[in-house]
């Protein structure tokens, strides 16, 4: 199965300065980078942290292709888009988990790009947005979402105490307190004239959070398109580990759910997905809950997934919230978020239903 090409001609926004990074990598690179300048691309997925293609051309037409990150501009949330944090991670993880990129360079000098940012080595293989590039079986939609879960629940059970880098980042127990607190606070600093009132939803979360379920490597943005696969559907790379944490594995699996639209699901949602997880054969909700505590031993009752399932779509509506709050305010001009105003009342709603029991979310 070959590779599509989904990267596009770099916003004019986005711009960065390519000889300043070639420059650079060329005296700091953890390797061969290769001369000349080369070709830059933007990856369109994502709304956070910006990803660039460097694309040398090669003699025996095989390119080397390196992969850029960096923050957006304008006003950030406080601890957001730490590049050192994400690079470190990584490299730490590198080791002791197998679906890592290899990191390149590191660069904190701000004077190169206005900001830190990292390379890393291109993970090859294929990437599943919205739509996937072929029909997908649903026996092999099914087998795909095992393999995909197989993953988090893999990560999950590293061994965090035995690598430093991993384990000062923990800070023991109450993380779903500080979680619950922390995207409050944020969504209090992102406000905006159309953003409603929360406080009955915050006042919930805040009211029934339970006990950590444990404490272990958590990726907090788990979804299909920060997943590299082979030809054979495999899961070869986990990309996007801004948000990596040690913290509770359920509030992880409750984040990566709030993404997880399924086919029954009202047509407004359904046209928020970025993944393809309406088509045939896709594990609901409802399967993957089963499936992960089963996997790993975890008993949990419907009535208490519901904490875990309000507050992933509480998260969600405030990290849309946050990227609306820099549009509106002209932080940035990207079209693809000039409905994110709409897709975080929606969300609102829809939390609204799970923490009133009407409804799953």
């Amino acid at each position: 199965m070959s590779r599509p090409d989904e990267t596009r001609p770099v916003r004019d926004e986005d711009a960065i300065d390519v000889a300043a990074v070639v420059g650079w990598l060329h005296q700091h690179a953890d390797g061969e980078v290769p001369v000349g300048v080369p070709e830059v691309r933007q990856f369109p997925g994502g709304a956070s942290n910006l990803t660039y293609l460097l694309r040398w051309p090669s003699a025996d037409g095989e390119p080397r292709e390196l992969i850029l990150r960096r923050p957006p501009p304008g006003a950030k949330a406080r601890g957001a888009h730490d590049m050192a944090r994400e690079y470190l991670i990584q490299h730490a993880l590198g080791p002791v988990y197998p679906y890592v990129a290899g990191m390149v360079a590191l660069c904190r000098d701000e004077s190169v790009l206005g900001s830190d940012f990292y390379v890393m080595e291109r993970l090859p293989g294929l990437i599943l947005r919205r739509d996937p590039p072929f029909e997908l079986a649903p026996e092999a939609a099914s087998r795909l979402c095992e393999d995909a879960w197989e993953a988090l629940a893999l990560l999950h059970e590293v061994e965090v105490s035995g690598v430093p880098e991993l384990s000062s980042l923990g800070r023991g127990e109450g993380y779903v307190g500080r979680q619950v607190a922390g995207w409050t606070d944020r969504l209090g600093r992102a406000a905006t004239d159309d953003l409603g009132d929360w406080r009955d939803v915050t006042t919930w979360l805040d009211d029934q959070q339970p006990r950590d379920s444990g404490q272990c490597l958590i990726h907090n943005d788990w979804r299909f398109d920060n997943l590299v696969l082979d030809a054979d559907l495999r899961v070869t790379g986990v990309l996007d580990w801004e948000m990596a944490t040690v913290g509770d594995p359920l509030m992880d699996l409750g984040g990566a759910l709030a993404y997880w639209i399924q086919a029954d699901d009202d047509a407004f949602f359904r046209d928020l997905r970025r993944q393809p997880t309406t088509v045939p054969g896709m594990w609901t909700r409802g399967q993957v809950v089963e499936w992960y505590c089963r996997r790993r031993g975890l008993a949990v009752t419907r009535e208490a997934w519901r904490f875990y399932e309000a507050f992933g779509l509480f998260r969600l509506a405030v990290i849309l919230q946050q990227i609306w709050y820099r549009y509106v305010l002209g932080q940035t001009h990207n079209p693809a978020y000039a409905g994110f105003g709409a897709a975080v009342r929606h969300l609102e709603q829809r939390t609204r239903r799970v923490v009133s029991g009407e409804a799953r979310g």
